[in-house]
């Protein structure tokens, strides 16, 4: 074989290997988890629960984001930065999409976590003096909640009994004069040294040891109307995910979890 037919058949071979392109991989891209806010605290430590309750046994991905402040899982959900919410009732539901012009949808109820009054100075209502100082949370909703739980104790009588969003205003009745003190309800727990009576919401009472069985003074009924719920936005209620998730979260073993941490102050809202 000849120099001129060696070097045409290493042109041919060079050819042939520059147009065998290596074939790349082409990946499916991996399914987003869902996305679920709720408070930092107790609340994530149960709802942990229900997302290995949700990969174990239905092969869904939960991801949860924690929050600290009571407007945040909201004000995430309606930006899409969330899929859903687990973290507050429906009067306060109600509220913010009328303040906020959130479109938000019930997909289903968690637990009631009755509100309380504690006390490191009284033991019975008896025991509250004139011109007593009351602690209550200052958002909308618990306010209004804070002072039904006094009317039904006694202590005020408000203009409308049925009214969710009753302030101050509205109480005309206060046969003890009692002084009432709207504090931030992360705080509410710290303002017991200086007040004779505080109102405060489950998820911090449980954070500070507190039960309402062994140490409210007074007590929300079981029938309360302020269940919370898991919560997405108008435009993905539809999603099969979400359904799954409030299966997974709708067990006995989330519900156990939940009396555990918070001290047996909850009640199945399904």
């Amino acid at each position: 074989m000849n120099f001129k037919k060696l070097l045409g058949l290493a042109l041919v071979s060079a050819l042939a290997l520059t147009g065998c392109k290596e074939e790349k991989k082409v990946e499916t891209p991996k399914a987003q988890p869902l996305k679920i806010g709720v408070m930092t605290g107790p609340e994530a430590q149960m709802t942990e629960v229900a997302v290995k309750i949700a990969k174990e046994k239905y092969g869904l991905d939960v991801e949860l984001v924690q929050f600290t402040e009571y407007t945040q899982p909201n004000a995430a959900l309606h930006t899409k930065d969330l899929d859903a919410n687990a973290f507050q009732t429906v009067p306060y539901l109600e509220q913010e999409s009328k303040d906020r012009g959130y479109k938000m949808a019930i997909i289903g109820n968690t637990f009631i976590w009755p509100i309380a009054g504690y006390s490191k100075k009284i033991k019975t209502l008896d025991e509250l003096k004139e011109g007593a100082i009351v602690s209550i949370p200052n958002n909308p909703s618990n306010t209004g909640r804070a002072l039904l739980l006094l009317q039904a104790n006694g202590v005020i009588k408000l203009k409308d009994p049925t009214n969710l969003f009753s302030t101050e205003n509205d109480i005309i009745e206060n046969p003890k004069n009692i002084q009432i003190k709207q504090i931030d309800t992360a705080l509410l727990t710290r303002s017991l040294d200086d007040v004779d009576l505080s109102i405060i919401n489950n998820t911090y009472a449980g954070q500070a040891g507190l039960s309402p069985e062994k140490d409210g003074v007074i007590v929300e009924s079981k029938d309360s109307p302020y269940v919370n719920l898991v919560v997405s936005r108008e435009d993905n209620k539809d999603d099969e995910r979400l359904k799954t998730f409030l299966k997974a979260f709708q067990t006995d073993e989330v519900y156990q979890e939940a009396l555990k941490l918070f001290n047996n102050g909850v009640v199945k809202g399904w």
